[in-house]
């Protein structure tokens, strides 16, 4: 028989103690023995990762389980205060951090003011903010676990290099590199949109579900995909520019430099644009200038304002269901800031699904729209370090 590498025993025990943490936190309050059965490892080897994780306060014993006979066994449950992550989400105008328990529930957040695009600036306004949540939450450097970062571009995640971020103008950043070196805690970083959907896999409505998408509205459009249960991030880490899809090759001029893409017909900017070209041809109540005027002239029963929601819906509907056409996912879940006009959107998108999706895809797909909150691009970044946490390194490809 051939011998194994030297580094497998190592790899074994970190296999396995990620199956045990992820039965706990998955089926807890759970006993040694269901462990045993559900893993398939032996008594010892789950009695012995069990003690080890009780040390580490990464869970708990419990409670009292019941008994056909003999004694009572003890549970097992993840302990949500056996660490903390911060998340951080990265804007054009403020970074907006979130302390985070090992369950992703946000016990304490912070904005601060970005006054400069520089990277210098960047780092800097980031550590502040880090500095403030770690101090309001009293949490100490053993209970610290790390920093997610999330923004929008192009982003190698494994390297933690910034490829391109079309909001900042930075090109080739090696950020993760670079906010490690001065916050001297792991850091991780990935796409805005990746980092929800890291969290959604592991603590939101895509638990479960190996082939999924999270499609994110607002400011700009993306997309972060789930094939057999991992994000994929394509070859060089550009997959999920969603919002680039060309939907007419006429059309107005996106940002990124085409013409027609997605963000023109669907994004925040968009439709503040529609509204105002509404508004000279007199199709518009009144002159708006924010989204939350255009969603409030609407929901009164402005014409020109639902026929503004109606289009965007119609067009995205169209490009859904290019991507069912395509994929075939399980899900897609939609989120961000745009979900905030609900059935003005959301009724001519699945119109427009119905409308253009093959007829034996269309009842593959499950549709949810999320309920936003603001803490949520800022709780997706803290999931990036969770991941780190409960991710076998099989999946993650950390083979030695």
């Amino acid at each position: 028989m051939p011998k194994h590498p030297r580094g497998n025993r190592k790899l074994i025990q970190a296999i396995n103690r990620s199956a045990v943490l992820n039965t706990i936190k998955a089926h807890g309050p759970i006993s040694r023995t269901d462990i045993t059965q559900r893993t398939g490892l032996s008594a010892a080897t789950v009695s012995g990762i069990t003690a080890d994780l009780l040390k580490s306060g990464l869970i708990l014993e419990k409670a009292i389980g019941d008994s056909s006979g003999g004694r009572r066994p003890i549970l097992l449950v993840l302990n949500p205060s056996g660490g903390y992550v911060i998340g951080l989400k990265v804007s054009e105008e403020k970074v907006t951090g979130a302390l985070t328990d090992l369950e992703a529930t946000v016990i304490g957040k912070h904005t601060d003011v970005l006054d400069n695009p520089s990277v210098e600036i960047a780092v800097e306004t980031v550590n502040r903010v880090v500095q403030l949540l770690l101090a309001e939450g009293e949490v100490n450097a053993e209970q610290f676990l790390g920093i997610g970062v999330g923004l929008a571009g192009i982003m190698d995640a494994r390297g933690g290099n910034l490829r391109y971020s079309p909001i900042f103008g930075w090109h080739d950043v090696p950020l993760g590199e670079i906010l490690q070196s001065r916050l001297q805690v792991p850091v991780y970083i990935d796409n805005d949109v990746n980092t929800l959907t890291i969290t959604e896999q592991w603590f939101g409505k895509g638990q479960g579900v190996d082939n999924f998408l999270t499609i994110t509205i607002g400011r700009g459009v993306g997309m972060g995909i789930v094939v057999n249960g991992q994000i994929y991030h394509g070859g060089k880490g550009g997959a999920g520019e969603f919002g680039h899809t060309v939907m007419d090759p006429h059309g107005t001029v996106c940002d990124c430099g085409n013409r027609g893409c997605l963000e023109t017909f669907v994004s925040d900017p968009a439709l503040l644009r529609m509204s105002l070209e509404s508004y000279a041809r007199g199709e518009l109540s009144k002159k708006v200038g924010s989204m939350d005027e255009l969603l409030a002239i609407a929901r009164r029963g402005d014409s020109g304002a639902i026929n503004i929601f109606a289009r965007a819906g119609e067009v995205l509907g169209r490009a859904v269901a290019n991507l069912i056409n395509v994929l075939s996912p399980e899900l897609i879940i939609i989120s961000g800031e745009g979900v905030r006009a609900s059935d003005l959107l959301f009724k001519p998108m699945r119109a427009g699904i119905s409308k253009h999706v093959m007829s034996e895809l269309s009842s593959d797909t499950q549709i949810q729209i999320d309920v936003w909150d603001d803490d949520a691009w800022a709780r997706g970044a803290a999931g990036l370090v969770l991941r780190g946490l409960f991710e076998s390194p099989i999946s993650s490809n950390q083979l030695e």
